[in-house]
């Protein structure tokens, strides 16, 4: 089986943001509009992103539709990171907050969602939940980003220059691990995907 075949599958990239105590997000590929009346969506999260744990005690949270300007920074910063032991939103500024006092994006998204989780169902790895749209409102007329946009575009710009090294690349972040054979339980230190997101140089 080419699991590659499931990047043909069209699908966006969004960034998902929880509060508690504190602001979080993560980078995440599905959400998808279920039902118009009420309107409803559906966003899959990974158990591993704190901001899973955060929707899990919250039930609420903004989606931003990210746009094709959106820099590979914006990837990085709240892909690569854990928001447990990392502050995403230090020092940045282009945000604000909603009517449910959840941030986000003013640039690089073209529209957010707010959701209230009605039901969820475990995934396994990951958990789908169900919510309602309580708030949605469009900032620009940009064109939302694909994950072949991405792929092709804004992840072939920024990734590492190999100088002739030998070894394997993380195909999530563009890590290279160098050595001629990868330990099968290797975690990339960057994005945290394991020795199956690795491709030979």
């Amino acid at each position: 089986m080419d699991t590659n075949a499931l990047f043909k599958l069209t699908s966006g990239l969004f960034l998902l943001i929880a509060k508690t105590d504190k602001d979080n997000g993560c980078i995440i590929n599905t959400v998808l509009q279920v039902t118009a009346s009420p309107v409803q969506i559906v966003v899959v999260v990974n158990k591993k992103n704190y901001t899973h744990d955060m929707l899990k005690e919250t039930g609420n949270f903004n989606v931003s539709v990210l746009s094709e300007n959106a820099p590979m920074d914006i990837y990085k910063r709240f892909g690569y990171a854990s928001g447990r032991d990392t502050d995403k939103f230090n020092g940045f500024n282009d945000i604000s907050r909603s009517e449910n006092g959840i941030l986000y994006l003013t640039e690089y998204s073209n529209a957010f969602l707010s959701g209230k989780i009605t039901e969820e169902k475990d995934l396994g790895t990951h958990t789908l939940f169900i919510a309602d749209v309580t708030n949605a409102e469009i900032i620009t007329e940009d064109t939302s980003v694909t994950y072949d946009y991405y792929q092709k575009n804004i992840k072939t710009a920024s990734a590492p220059k190999t100088d002739g090294k030998k070894g394997f690349v993380c195909t999530v972040c563009g890590y290279i691990y160098e050595g001629n054979v990868l330990p099968e339980d290797f975690i990339c230190p960057v994005c945290k995907h394991g020795a199956e997101a690795f491709k030979p140089l």
